[in-house]
């Protein structure tokens, strides 16, 4: 079941939104960040590049997501900028790929600034986005 739900913040807009983790539903998160990024008044190809930063970052989550996982999306929205985290629950012993593998590379040339944690069997991609010449 997907669920979208926007719960009070305060500064940041935050818009939070759980799909099954399947690649089947990765066009949900794809749509998600082109809307937000365009509310920003991104150029048309930062939101291409966002898109294809999410998709890439919800393609290693699904490589080490346990069986029935949840793919967790939170979108902090400010004035210049756009952060994504996706989360995850993982498989015991699961790994995201090294900072020098070509996903991580397509990350960091496609965001602001891409990092990552795993922990108790949990794991999260964090992706920032500022546009292009700010506000």
């Amino acid at each position: 079941m997907t669920q979208l739900t926007t719960p009070p913040q305060t500064g940041d807009d935050v818009v939070l939104l759980t799909v099954p983790a399947d690649g089947g539903y990765l066009g949900v998160l794809r749509t998600a960040t082109a809307g937000l990024a365009a509310r920003l008044q991104f150029a048309l190809d930062e939101i291409e590049d966002l898109r294809i930063a999410v998709d890439e970052a919800c393609a290693m989550l699904l490589a080490v997501a346990t069986r029935d996982a949840e793919l967790e999306c939170r979108f902090s929205v400010t004035d210049d900028a756009l952060t994504v985290e996706v989360s995850v629950a993982t498989t015991r012993g699961s790994r995201l790929p090294a900072e020098s593998s070509f996903a991580w590379k397509v990350l960091t040339a496609l965001t602001t600034s891409a990092s990552a944690t795993a922990d108790n069997g949990r794991a999260t991609i964090m992706l920032l986005t500022r546009r292009a010449g700010g506000l």
